[in-house]
């Protein structure tokens, strides 16, 4: 099956992957903004009926929070929920501002709540001082789908970088963003709170690298790669 996707990169950090899903005839869109200091990927995802998730809240500044927001109106997205891949501060920082200018619910995993309610202590050592706590509404667990139009992304729940980290898995589509869980030839740090590096490499051999080869990882932060390149080339794995 016919498969691709469009790269734009300017000078600003922003680029545009759009991959055609293989059933029906329907397309989903990722798109990706790189936000904060930390240089976090935010991913938007849609279909054709304009229904959108957002994952992970990178966006702090006003010119952030702009080009998210016009983004959005530009192509008429219909934000539903955003989903939050571990909740460490570069990746929620912005996690206020989203839920309370489209109204949409919070979505993370039930064993990421306690790291969450921390953030507020990170905060300020970090420079985001403006940052402020969202109470979820929506908990996903291990194999769970979440559906937005026409589409869906299946839950992996990947704990090792943080307690309540998850992956999300497109199986039609061959692709999988895997947060602060398995980067570009490297694995995420396990020496912050509730992180483990046993933990970390046996989920990511056991969760992800059981993944056809072919497929896409989209990670919290850097470049894509594939399954296939992290098996054979990730020094840590």
């Amino acid at each position: 099956m016919l498969s691709y996707k469009l790269f734009f990169l300017s000078l600003k950090t922003w680029y545009v992957f759009i991959i055609p899903l293989q059933k029906n005839g329907i397309m989903i869109t990722l798109k990706t903004l790189i936000f904060n200091s930390f240089q976090v990927n935010m991913y938007l995802l849609y279909d054709e009926t304009k229904e959108c998730i957002i994952v992970d809240a990178s966006c702090v500044s006003k010119q952030e929070k702009a080009k998210l927001t016009t983004f959005i109106s530009d192509n008429q997205l219909k934000p539903v929920q955003l989903v939050i891949t571990h909740p460490h501060i570069d990746h929620v920082a912005g996690m206020k501002y989203i839920c309370d200018y489209y109204k949409i619910p919070l979505t993370i995993h039930k064993e990421a709540v306690s790291l969450l309610k921390g953030m507020p202590n990170y905060a300020n050592l970090f420079g985001f001082n403006e940052y402020e706590n969202v109470e979820p509404s929506n908990w996903v667990t291990d194999e769970e789908t979440i559906q937005f139009g026409h589409a869906e992304i299946k839950i992996i729940y990947t704990p090792g970088h943080a307690d309540g980290s998850i992956c999300l898995y497109a199986k039609e589509e061959g692709f999988v963003i895997s947060g602060d869980v398995l980067f570009y030839e490297s694995i995420g740090r396990s020496d912050l709170p509730t992180g483990n590096s046993n933990t970390l490499i046996t989920n990511i051999k056991n969760k992800l690298l059981v993944l056809p080869e072919n497929t896409i990882i989209y990670p919290g932060h850097g470049p894509s790669t594939t399954i296939g390149n992290e098996k054979r080339n990730n020094p840590y794995l």
